[in-house]
């Protein structure tokens, strides 16, 4: 291995083609600095510098590593400032899972403003639900995630904040023979074929949905399960069912699909920032600009979009 003191001791030579002047900089005398010269030529089995009683210059060699060598030690001149930075938060890596539905509110601006606020955090994003993310944090394949969940139901082994309070609204298939009623009930809907995710996704969620339908007397006829709400919208406008979705996936617009809300019938769902008690500073970095973004701009009233209250 060779030491930086060396590295730098031969940049400093090449940019001076003098050893007396490079010793100057380097603030040591001549010899040692011939002698160190010597021996990282030794060491690399190459010349470094063609010498004459009256000059000295690169040889191939020397020139070849010189922009490698200023690389070199400016990495190494950085080396504290990053250090400082990712104690702070400041830089490093954050791998970050969500759930769909709120791609479809905040998320996007959250994101956009954390970037721009931290150029240096490396953000990686990965579409999850609670059940893989659950895994993910296990096997520490990720760092922070938003995840769906019933209201209040967060997953008690990591800490959370809760981003996101909004009402469940139905998907229908926009030729079903109720959609044109003024005031549309949950008495009427609910022996309507459903299409729900598994169990296994969201329990809570699952369990509020179906608990909703049981404390009403009648038994949810489930008519088909998938995984991803993109997915159960699609369902819907296939004509297989009618289907449970947070109020912020109205914004995933696909023809045959109308939304609406049951007034007579409420359900609320959550959506969490979840991370481990002995998260990276720069996880606690991106909990607290998620924070003070909500708290400047609260997404609560904005949970159903004006554009499409019509359809309420």
């Amino acid at each position: 291995m060779i030491d930086i003191r060396t590295w730098r001791q031969f940049l400093v030579l090449a940019e001076e083609l003098h050893f007396g002047r490079a010793a100057h900089r380097l603030n040591i005398t001549q010899p040692p600095l011939t002698m160190a010269i010597q021996a990282l030529e030794r060491k690399l089995g190459v010349p470094l510098f063609e010498r004459t009683q009256r000059s000295v210059a690169l040889a191939p060699a020397g020139l070849a590593l010189l922009p490698e060598v200023r690389r070199l030690l400016q990495a190494a001149d950085d080396l504290p400032r990053q250090a400082q930075a990712a104690a702070a938060g400041l830089a490093g890596r954050l791998r970050l899972a969500f759930v769909s539905s709120i791609a479809y509110g905040p998320l996007p601006e959250w994101l956009r403003s954390f970037r721009h606020a931290h150029p240096d955090v490396a953000l990686t994003l990965r579409e999850a639900t609670l059940d893989v993310q659950l895994d993910a944090f296990a096997s520490g394949d990720i760092d922070a995630g938003f995840v769906l969940h019933a209201q209040g139901a967060v997953p008690p082994s990591l800490q959370a904040w809760r981003a996101l309070r909004e009402p469940l609204v139905m998907a229908l298939p926009d030729r079903h023979p109720l959609i044109g009623d003024r005031t549309l009930t949950f008495e009427r809907m609910a022996s309507e074929p459903l299409v729900i995710f598994p169990r296994s996704m969201a329990p809570s969620l699952f369990d509020a949905i179906v608990g909703h339908y049981r404390a009403r007397g009648v038994t949810p006829q489930i008519a088909q399960e998938a995984n991803q709400m993109q997915t159960i919208v699609n369902l819907v406008s296939a004509g297989m069912g009618v289907a449970w979705v947070p109020a912020s996936l109205m914004q995933l617009q696909r023809p045959g699909v109308v939304y609406r809300s049951l007034n007579d019938a409420p359900l609320l769902c959550d959506t969490s920032l979840v991370w481990r008690a002995e998260a990276l500073p720069v996880v606690r970095r991106f909990v607290d600009h998620v924070k003070n973004a909500e708290a400047q701009h609260p997404q609560s009233a904005r949970s159903i979009p004006d554009r499409h209250k019509k359809v309420l």
